[in-house]
């Protein structure tokens, strides 16, 4: 390095000692190489992972470029009609509504940037998006769309249309809806035509944030631009608007009937996620006003496909001739998936749920056993755990990690909880629908919680408020089920009602929290996350639809805020099992019953893959319809 000439001055002149410049610079020089390393160990470290799927744990299955899913028979013919039944009503062929009944599968027409795989729980592949990109941190997720992607009235699927459908559901949506993703996702933005972004807050654990925005349904920007006014996410309408899916609506008859027909220029028709999929020309559903009349309608070649629900039916209904001779088949599928977490559910948002011995008590009212040989013909299993036959269960003693995770609760919780195996649905005799050892019990608990019986056999509590009990329902089905339930209830002095309303006042009454008790089924999954905050959480808990108890505690939220956060399974299961012996300790649900398969019943010319998947059967878009043997039945006369 060349020696620095001192400086001249008009005054004096020095000689400066280059050597402390010379440390200075090379300090500086030594920062700088410093920070640059720094940053490019930052950016080392925060690399960016660019996918054609995604999954919250392990490895995808399939690689980039696959044909088709395995479950599919990519050489599926195409054409005939699914025809289904629906029980009840609908008024509108908006599925968003605030309002009323949207008509059924009218949220199918809409797609997302991604779509789940159904033999691989927790994978998503891109639909609408040909990749994603994102941060280990996963702080931001782009999605690169495909361009091809186009609307049913062949405008293009672009960025702005899935910014503003993700706004849109903010401002339209369901309310718990919309407050739980506002704090999680503080903004999308459009980076190109077919480019878009979503950021996620800082303040929120990052497990299934990915999968949220991913599966957000698009809509057309344009269409509801066209006339907002008529055109509100919120408010009911016949006009079911433009989607980019398969099928387009071919006709609606209120209370009646609906049916979609193919769109014969579907974009995606050659996407390898659709390869062996939505084999069906049209799809009809017919309406029928009760599941009597559902059950004569399927019998009658009415419609063809009949997924059942009814044990009684299953057992008794299906004796008809098309049976016996084959033409109808009855065929019981393996299901994987985790039963839905089934039950008669309290709102705790009524203050004579607060105590928990008031929610025992109306447990031990119900007999599961005589219920299921009496009135299910013995073809179910009792349930007891929210993750019931999984390996999220919670069983026995409580050990190793969801021991230290339980004992992290500290006073949040009772503390029986460290020493004792979870709670379990009581047992009853079978022999009589009232257990009089259960009633004996259920009695005491409501003496100790005050609730004293008076003279007319009748429990008030000190301010002589009567002990009531409304069962809200709108199925016979489950009129049948409660009515037994109902007279044990009454023999212990509860003033014990059934309500059965109409659907439309039976919806209204279960958004606005106004019942005591209802039957609801909490959708349970094998990598629960996020959507447990909608369930479970204290923020929502007053209004939100997906949380009919109003649960908040402290314990539960923050159970799921572990849940959220686990970056491994070893951690998910511990705070997943730990979670199920909190809710199942709070009661506040009656356990009922649940099946490990999927009882389906249709008419001998749908054909499936030689393998189905176990997490979805895809009786709606993996199935298909054999023509010959169609019109077989029909030229015998079996078939209309």
């Amino acid at each position: 390095m060349k020696t620095p000439t001192a400086p001249r001055r008009a005054i004096s002149a020095r000689v400066v000692d280059p050597q402390p410049f010379f440390r200075i610079m090379m300090v500086g020089f030594a920062a700088l190489i410093i920070c640059a390393l720094t940053v490019s160990l930052a950016f080392a470290e925060e690399r960016v992972i660019k996918s054609h799927g995604f999954t919250e744990f392990g490895e995808l299955k399939y690689p980039e470029g696959f044909a088709h899913f395995d479950y599919v028979n990519p050489e599926a013919p195409k054409g005939g009609e699914l025809s289904l039944s629906a029980v009840g009503t609908f008024d509108s062929m908006n599925p968003y509504t605030r309002k009323g009944r949207g008509g059924a599968m009218s949220a199918d027409h809409f797609e997302s940037l991604m779509i789940g795989s159904y033999d691989e729980p927790g994978s998503y592949y891109g639909l609408l998006a040909e990749s994603l990109e994102y941060p280990e941190s996963q702080d931001w997720v782009i999605f690169n769309m495909r361009p091809e992607a186009r609307f049913s009235d062949g405008t293009p699927v672009t960025a702005e249309d899935v910014v503003f459908s993700h706004n849109l559901l903010l401002e339209q949506g369901l309310k718990s809806y919309a407050e739980a993703v506002k704090k999680r996702i503080p903004k999308a933005e459009v980076l190109g035509p077919h480019r878009v972004k979503f950021y996620f807050s800082p303040d929120f654990p990052r497990r299934a944030m990915i999968t949220q925005v991913a599966g957000t349904s698009v809509f057309s920007k344009s269409w509801f631009e066209a006339d907002p006014e008529n055109r509100r996410l919120d408010e009911p309408r016949l006009d079911p608007g433009i989607g980019s899916g398969p099928y387009v609506l071919e006709s609606a008859d209120v209370n009646q009937r609906i049916v979609y027909k193919r769109n014969p220029d579907y974009w995606g028709n050659d996407v390898n996620v659709n390869v062996g999929r939505h084999n069906y020309d049209r799809i009809r559903i017919e309406y029928f006003g009760d599941s009597v009349a559902a059950m004569e309608g399927f019998k009658a070649g009415v419609y063809t496909m009949r997924p059942e629900n009814s044990s009684k039916s299953w057992a008794t209904a299906y004796g008809f001739d098309a049976v016996k001779e084959g033409d109808v088949v009855k065929g019981e599928f393996p299901d994987g998936n985790v039963p839905a977490a089934s039950g008669f559910v309290m709102n705790l948002l009524r203050p004579k749920f607060q105590d928990p011995r008031v929610r025992e008590a109306i447990q031990l009212a119900y007999n599961f056993e005589w219920t299921n040989d009496s009135l299910q013909y013995g073809l179910f299993a009792q349930r007891h755990s929210f993750w019931q036959d999984s390996a999220l269960e919670a069983k026995g003693l409580p050990e190793g990690r969801e021991l230290e995770v339980l004992q992290d609760l500290g006073d949040q919780i009772d503390p029986a909880l460290l020493t004792s195996e979870p709670v379990m649905a009581h047992s009853s005799k079978p022999a009589r629908p009232a257990d009089r050892r259960n009633l004996r019990r259920a009695m005491k608990l409501l003496d100790e919680a005050d609730w004293a019986v008076g003279d007319d056999g009748l429990r008030r509590n000190a301010k002589g408020e009567v002990l009531k009990l409304e069962f809200l329902i709108d199925s016979p089905t489950i009129e049948r089920i409660v009515q037994p339930y109902i007279a044990n209830l009454r023999q212990m002095g509860v003033d014990a009602i059934s309500n059965r309303v109409d659907f439309a006042q039976y919806t209204s009454r279960r958004r606005e929290k106004d019942f005591d008790m209802i039957t609801y089924a909490y959708p349970k999954y094998l990598q629960p996350s996020t959507g447990l905050y909608q369930q479970f959480g204290s923020d929502a808990h007053e209004f939100s639809v997906f949380n009919p108890a109003g649960m908040a505690d402290p314990a539960v939220d923050t159970l799921i805020g572990a849940i959220v956060k686990a970056e491994d399974q070893v951690e998910l299961y511990a705070n997943v099992r730990a979670l199920d012996r909190v809710l199942r300790a709070k009661r506040f649900m009656v356990p009922t019953w649940y099946l490990d398969v999927n009882w389906v019943a249709y008419w001998n010319f749908y054909e499936q893959p030689e393998t189905l998947p176990l997490f979805d059967l895809g009786l709606s878009d993996v199935w298909w319809v054999n023509a010959e043997k169609e019109a077989a039945l029909k030229s015998s006369g079996a078939l209309r």
